[in-house]
């Protein structure tokens, strides 16, 4: 069949119904009623003569030929958006989509640069459309490997090849207790690591194996994949935590959380820009440079510099 501008429009309300996991899920971003865009995936099951997915009391589900559909919508969708870019760039204009992946609990950090790094792009290139997301950290590493993203911010343990990595600061991460916990009023030189090993933790499971050095997982513990839902237990004064240290000041300060004294645990993770290897559009060149410029200029008067791996 010959791909027609409709088929394009159908096919991406057919895309973000399929990203958001149901019709009604999908409104927000489309901006359309349920009923609308049922009509339009009527329309897209019509012109294609399949059935596209299963939708009623048991939830929006994709048949067979509906997931080879959505394959083929998305790897045609990116090569129409990518072919665009290359299109305007050569009339000088900077212009098209930049999407950026980050890990949660990163806007209370003050090291990170990503807001300057916005600000300054949308002042010298206001063509330049920039997306935000937050994601974990394989979630990050997985759509970076389809090409579903241009950039992700995070730290991440495991290196996956056909991807590049730009380290731009250290993020440190300490042992803290809620307000309701035995240990918050206990004087420091009366906490051994012992008293603190025997509490109830609750862990972060991406990293619960890699960076844990003495302190066993038992069955009491708690096992999280976000920092804020780590932070609402270990605020609950049931568990002790490692948290970023950003993310636990403003509880520290107004007497919620108390930092305990250092464990062998604690632990600094290097917060990386991560991109796919290879050549870029120049949106995301630019991005690349303000930002990194931004860690570079801070360092050099300390003789330091952004290493890449």
């Amino acid at each position: 069949m010959k791909i027609s501008g409709a088929d394009l429009h159908l096919l991406s309300v057919f895309d973000s119904v399929v990203r958001n996991g149901g019709f009604s899920a999908a409104q927000a971003e489309l901006g359309l009623s349920q009923p609308t865009i049922s009509n339009h995936i009527t329309a897209l099951e019509t012109r294609l003569g399949v059935i596209l997915c299963q939708r009623g009391r048991r939830g929006f589900q994709l048949t067979d030929k509906g997931r080879q559909v959505h394959e083929i919508a998305v790897d045609l969708l990116r090569r129409i958006d990518q072919h665009s870019i290359s299109l305007t760039a050569l009339k000088g204009s900077l212009v098209g989509q930049l999407k950026i992946a980050v890990v949660d609990c990163v806007a209370s950090d003050p090291a990170l640069k990503l807001t300057e790094a916005v600000h300054r792009l949308n002042d010298e290139a206001p063509g330049i459309r920039i997306e935000i997301e937050v994601e974990k950290q394989g979630g990050i590493l997985r759509r970076l490997a389809e090409g579903d993203i241009h950039a992700g911010i995070g730290s991440f343990d495991n290196k996956i090849k056909g991807l590049s990595y730009a380290n731009l600061y250290e993020e440190s991460h300490s042992l803290y207790c809620g307000r309701a916990h035995p240990l918050f009023s206990t004087p420091d030189g009366d906490i051994t690591q012992q008293d603190m090993d025997r509490c109830v933790w609750v862990h972060r499971g991406y990293w619960s194996r890699e960076r844990k050095k003495s302190q066993q997982v038992i069955e009491a513990d708690r096992i999280v994949d976000q920092i804020e839902a780590q932070l609402l237990f270990v605020l609950s004064g049931d568990y002790i935590g490692l948290l970023p240290d950003h993310a636990a000041d403003a509880y520290v300060v107004s007497g919620r959380l108390r930092k305990l004294p250092p464990h062998e645990d604690n632990f600094d993770c290097m917060m990386q820009l991560v991109h796919r290897s290879g050549p870029h559009p120049k949106t995301f060149q630019i991005f690349r440079e303000t930002l990194v410029g931004l860690y570079r200029s801070r360092t050099s008067g300390r003789g330091g510099a952004v290493a890449r791996t």
